[in-house]
């Protein structure tokens, strides 16, 4: 008998994949996962009836979160990634040489053992290199009592459903800003602004009040089901999303030039002009 899982964010609006093998499916410490394998999309993984990941389009998001607030920055050595237990960011902040230390809290050990298991080309070694320390916690906890200062705070979060609903807080926000280090930057997952326009609005409110710049930036991940992708933009540097394509293009190429399937210096530039209905939603908040 064919399955069909069916995703289950938003109230009015809901899409089904055809599951033709089932991999997973099961209920962990802290949500319900199961992953299984698509013809159009790849081995996908889903969290409390939500994509988090396909094997056809991970690049893009991973990509995204990782290299525009890194190039942007462009002299991080300390980078913090709350969530992303799939590893993928995690890579992707590792391919730059100036990145001296990683850390990835994970709230859900059992999600990095599954997708080191079922996904071993998404973190493609990260785990295993020197510069990774993986501590298994709650984010808002480690954020909120560390004593480190970090150059990027990448937020990597699932939705703001059960465990990761306290990620989109002003608390939350406001011990990230703390555990910056000066001119940091801090990035967040926010949804699809087309029908999560008021996850953004709020996170983009809080970064205001926390941060002398905030906005957003967007890419398309095709497994997000609802149009572009928004990435929440916050710093005290205002300069760090108006870099001309040139000083991108001599960062990448100093980082050694590798090769990716989505970002470009080109990309990272255009990221930042949003679509009017989204622009709406940022300069609102």
């Amino acid at each position: 008998m064919e399955r069909w899982v069916e995703e289950t964010l938003h109230s009015g609006f809901r899409v089904r994949l055809k599951a033709d093998k089932i991999l997973f499916d099961s209920e962990t410490e802290h949500q319900q996962l199961i992953i299984f394998e698509n013809e159009d999309f790849g081995r996908v993984m889903m969290l409390d009836g939500i994509v988090q990941l396909s094997t056809r389009d991970e690049f893009v998001y991973h990509e995204m979160m990782a290299h525009v607030p890194l190039f942007a920055h462009g002299k991080a050595k300390k980078v913090l990634i709350i969530g992303g237990g799939d590893g993928g960011v995690l890579r992707e902040v590792l391919r730059h040489p100036e990145v001296k230390s990683a850390t990835l809290c994970e709230i859900d050990r059992s999600v990095i053992d599954l997708c080191l298991e079922h996904f071993p080309d998404v973190s493609g070694g990260a785990y295993d290199d020197k510069r990774t320390k993986v501590v298994i916690a709650d984010g808002t906890k480690f954020v909120h009592e560390t004593d480190q200062r970090f150059d990027v705070i990448l937020v990597d979060s699932t939705d703001p459903i059960g465990p990761g609903a306290v990620l989109f807080t002003k608390e939350f926000y406001t011990d990230c800003r703390r555990a910056l280090a000066s001119g940091g930057i801090l990035v967040t997952q926010n949804g699809l602004p087309f029908l999560q326009g008021p996850e953004l609005k709020q996170s983009v409110t809080y970064f205001r009040d926390l941060f002398d710049d905030a906005f957003a930036y967007v890419a398309t991940t095709p497994s997000y089901f609802g149009g572009s992708m928004s990435y929440g933009w916050a710093t005290d540097d205002k300069k760090l999303r108006n870099h001309k394509l040139a000083k991108i293009a001599r960062r990448y190429k100093k980082a050694g030039a590798f090769p990716t399937r989505y970002w470009s210096p080109e990309m990272q530039v255009a990221a930042f002009a949003l679509p009017t209905y989204i622009r709406e939603l940022v300069e609102a908040s």
